[in-house]
């Protein structure tokens, strides 16, 4: 995607425009991006209590035995949703490294070699998961390997 902006003191506010010639996955998460980029998260602290996130406090998602989890630097919680709606919400915030888990490169603590050519992720809180090789060259890229 191509990107540029535009600095003049002719603008009051920022406002964006999108060329394509369809929507598709990339534009529909920018077009969620740009609507909302700070909508809370809701989730279940347990049957009866919702809690509502920030998004830049969660450190990682994840799906376990079927249910969504989200890990904060506190706890755990269930959330109704998948996983895809989360990424697409969350947008460029949270960066998947698995097929069913994303995690938030802002609490990255330290990476070991794994087994099979991938790479065990820890985060400040204590969650770890592995990076799988589908997803370990945009990871590698990130950190600049």
């Amino acid at each position: 995607m191509k990107v540029s902006v535009d600095v003049s003191a002719e603008y009051k506010e920022p406002f964006a425009v999108i060329h394509t010639c369809e929507i598709n996955e990339e534009v529909q998460r920018m077009l969620d991006l740009f609507a909302n980029p700070e909508a809370p998260v809701t989730a279940f602290r347990n049957e009866e209590d919702i809690v509502i996130l920030k998004p830049r406090d969660i450190y990682m998602i994840r799906v376990e035995n079927g249910t969504t989890v989200i890990y904060d630097g506190s706890g755990k919680y269930r959330s109704n949703r998948r996983l895809y709606e989360l990424n697409r919400q969350l947008g460029n915030q949270l960066m998947q490294i698995s097929k069913s888990t994303l995690v938030n490169p802002a609490y990255m603590d330290s990476i070991e070699a794994g087994f099979g050519g991938t790479y065990l992720l820890k985060l400040k809180n204590g969650a770890k998961d592995y990076v799988t090789r589908t997803y370990l060259p945009a990871f590698k890229k990130y950190l600049g390997l």
